[in-house]
């Protein structure tokens, strides 16, 4: 049983806590927030559970093995690396640092003390999204063009990031998943409509080795809420509709194809495929759920998390590349991707099990 203390009870904290409570390989035995309010609440909710004010108290009991961190993103690298220098492992809520330094510094100090780091990117646990990554590394789309997505909704408007680390983060971080390359470019724009406020809507253009290309689009000033994602390769095309209640994905047998030797394409003797439109079944479990329990399984094997350290760092170094760009109003940023940093874990033994999860 990994005892575990959850720190935020604010937006996102609840639900850690009760899925925390709920799994049966790990038992909730504090919370801690700074506000008084929402910890009469997490004590009336919860009365077995300790409740502090200060999340240190639970870094120095000695019982607690691992802590799960729901703050503000600026505090996010504070309080992780207090945690991993306690020896806890630590589950930090997305995105894992405000900088690329620092998110690099919590993945050493997590492997210095052999712990467990991971990032809550908790889309990547959805069934959907695991069937997303499934077809296309499964090769079934053939080769991928593009990467669209639409993440809008009116509010809710953030005191310490703009709309690219609030929104954008989830979407960046299903691409890391889904995708078989990591961008080596990116362009952003966007504009803030709220007086001292940060950037409300923005356009993030991520560029790949090859004829790859992905398109975001954020917004927090939308009259309606959408959350929709286009995958178009040369075999199939997929779209994935978070919005939808059952069939979130959607496959469709259709795209383009060539006819005859390439000096064809001067004639445009090109043709147009329509096939057929699948939906296939989906694991329907929370994608919490799911997350809470692989990062129990990772302590306990001493396994690397799907989302470890590695992945949180490539999705911050895209958010600031899209910051830097979209200050510059567009300037194309480069950037060089380590190897030995940056290249995807992907555990198929992991994978296999989440897939397996529902049955």
């Amino acid at each position: 049983m990994i005892r575990v203390g959850v720190i935020g009870f604010g937006y996102w904290g609840p639900n850690l806590v009760r899925n925390f409570q709920e799994n049966p390989e790990t038992e909730l035995v504090a919370i801690s927030d700074t506000c008084v309010e929402r910890l009469s609440a997490a004590k009336r909710r919860y009365p077995a559970v300790r409740v502090a004010a200060d999340y240190r108290e639970m870094l120095l009991d000695h019982a607690i093995d691992a802590v799960a961190i729901a703050t503000p993103v600026s505090t996010h690298f504070q309080i992780a690396m207090e945690a991993l220098r306690a020896g806890k492992h630590v589950l930090v809520e997305k995105p894992m640092a405000t900088t690329s330094k620092q998110a690099l510094s919590l993945i050493q100090e997590a492997e210095r003390q052999s712990l467990v780091l991971m990032v809550d990117h908790t889309f990547v646990y959805t069934g959907a999204v695991r069937k997303i990554r499934e077809l296309t590394a499964g090769g079934k789309l053939g080769e991928i063009y593009y990467y669209d997505s639409m993440r809008v909704n009116l509010g809710l408007f953030q005191r310490d990031v703009d709309v690219i680390w609030d929104l954008a983060v989830h979407d960046l971080a299903i691409m890391d998943y889904v995708l078989p390359s990591i961008p080596c470019a990116i362009a952003a724009t966007g504009m803030n409509h709220v007086a001292g406020s940060h950037e409300n809507i923005a356009y993030i253009t991520a560029f790949f080795e090859g004829s790859l290309i992905a398109h975001i689009s954020v917004n927090w000033l939308s009259p309606v809420k959408l959350r929709r994602t286009l995958i178009g390769g040369s075999k199939q095309m997929i779209v994935y509709d978070d919005m939808e209640p059952s069939e979130k994905v959607k496959i469709y047998d259709k795209g383009i194809t060539l006819n005859g030797s390439p000096e064809a394409l001067y004639k445009m003797l090109i043709g147009y495929r329509v096939g057929d439109v699948s939906a296939p079944q989906l694991d329907l479990a929370e994608g919490l759920q799911t997350e809470v329990r692989h990062f129990a399984q990772c302590i306990e094997r001493g396994e690397q998390p799907i989302t470890d350290g590695y992945a949180g760092l490539r999705v911050v170094r895209i958010l600031e590349a899209a910051t830097r760009s979209m200050k510059r109003r567009g300037e194309l940023v480069e950037f060089a991707v380590q190897e030995h940093e940056c290249e995807p874990v992907h555990c198929s033994r992991a994978e296999a099990e989440l897939s397996g999860s529902s049955h």
